[in-house]
This record gives structure tokens, sequence and C-alpha cells, in this order.
């Protein structure tokens, strides 16, 4: 197993502007090992979704370059905000989407949309339409379409943003159960997720390591190992230790 699976050097973003262009990312660098769970945070306009889409290859740095261990082309899985369903589908028939696009063989791709179904708990739903889901379930489809063709790395742009706090917290547990369960990957490596989020208790919740990027343009503050045990419970969020965590990524913040 490759000791990085993802190097990033040096990533500039400027958008033009006609004004001198906009500075979105200034000088980033920073790796990420195979299984790590990395949540990027930071202040709002710092950048923190550019530089997911540089490393999904969406957006092109203006300078820098990211490299993968697994090759030029590897595999993304893509969650956003939204769960961006397409409404005149089904919930297996959305899941199953990737697959058909690639044109795998129907049978192994139902059978693969059935795991998926299974493994983000909408076994009975595979047959209800996304006005028939609450926002936790459609995120779980956005999170199973984008797990089914069993990427090399899951980015995640604020997939809870938009869901009320109770409901937010219970996909910290369904997300982190999720990623436990998927680690083990096709050719002996592991699962990698990077995970924008604009909630300290999120990342610290959910993540390995913390990753604060500084006001627009964005660079790195602070590379914060998260050292609390897993499986972690709601319980640990409440410990003192959490609280010594969470006061130093404010404090990076600022």
């Amino acid at each position: 197993m490759p000791e990085t699976l993802l190097t990033a050097r040096d990533l500039t973003v400027t958008f033009p502007d006609g004004n001198g262009g906009l500075h979105a990312l200034g000088a980033v660098s920073f790796s990420v090992a195979p299984q790590e769970f990395v949540c990027v945070i930071g202040p709002s306009g710092s950048g923190k979704s550019t530089l997911l889409r540089v490393l999904a290859g969406l957006i092109q740095p203006s300078s820098g370059v990211v490299d993968y261990a697994c090759g030029s082309s590897p595999r993304i899985g893509f969650v956003f905000q939204q769960a961006n369903l397409m409404p005149w589908r089904t919930v297996h028939e959305n899941i199953v989407l990737p697959l058909e696009v690639n044109g795998e063989n129907a049978q192994s791709a139902n059978q693969k949309a059935q795991e998926m179904v299974d493994l983000v708990g909408l076994a009975g739903f595979e047959n209800a339409y996304p006005r028939d889901l609450s926002g936790g379930m459609a995120q779980r489809v956005a999170i199973a379409r984008a797990l089914i063709h069993d990427p090399d790395i899951l980015l995640l742009d604020e997939p809870f943003g938009s869901l009320d706090a109770l409901t937010r917290e219970r996909m910290w547990m369904e997300l982190s159960r999720i990623w436990q369960a998927r680690r083990p990957h096709r050719d002996g490596s592991s699962k990698t997720v990077i995970m924008v989020t604009h909630s300290i208790s999120e990342a610290l919740f959910l993540a390995d390591r913390v990753l604060v990027l500084t006001a627009r343009p964005g660079k790195i503050r602070l590379d914060l190992t998260v050292d609390l045990p897993r499986p972690r419970s709601d319980e640990m969020r409440y410990t003192p230790h959490f609280g010594k965590l969470a006061r130093q990524l404010k404090d990076a913040i600022g």
C-alpha cells in the first residue's frame, strides 16, 4: 500500500474577474494517506469548495499539481451539498445511473445498486422517488451513487449543510458507519475521504485529520491530527479532550 494516495503541491487558483483576478487559493500543499478521512474547514470564502473541485479535476489550478498514487485518472466520487437526484428516477435508478452510463451489464449493475441500498440503510425504499424522501434519505442516495463505482477517493462538499441539526448529527453516525464498512478496497488499498464542512464538531467527529484554511486566498493554517478513538460515540463530543481539539480549531479559524 502506498504511503500517500494524494499529494497536492503549491496549488493556487485565481479566477479572472476583470480586476486583477480573484485569488481563491494560495500555495496549498498537503498529502492524504489511504484510509484517511480528512476534513477541510475555514471561514466563508476561503476556497474550501474550490480546493475540492481542483482535487476532482473539475477546475484546473492556476499553478501547482495534484498527484495520485493510483494514476493520473483516479476514480472520484463526489457528493454535493444538495443531493441533486433525478426526480423522475427511483432510489434504485438514481443509484445505478453511473454504472448505466459506463455501460455495465444490467444484472451486475442492479446487484451492486442493491448492495448500496443496503449499505446506506434504505432497504424497502428502492422504488421510492426523491419527492418521497427526507433530506437525510436523499443524501444517503447521493452517497450510495457516489460509491457505486468503487472510487479511489470520495469527495464531500458540505453534504449535510442543508439538513436540520438533529438530522445532521444522525448523518454523522451514518457516514462514519458507511466509511468504516467501505474501507476494504478492491486492490488491497482503502477508501479515502476528503470532506468540506463549516462545522467544527462535524469535522472532529468524522475526521482523522482536519485542515484549516485561512481567509482568501486560502492557505493551510493548521493540520490537526484528531487523536480520538474509533468507533466514535455521541458522548465523545462532551469530553474535555474533544473540547480542547475544538478550541484549537476555533482559534485557528480566528
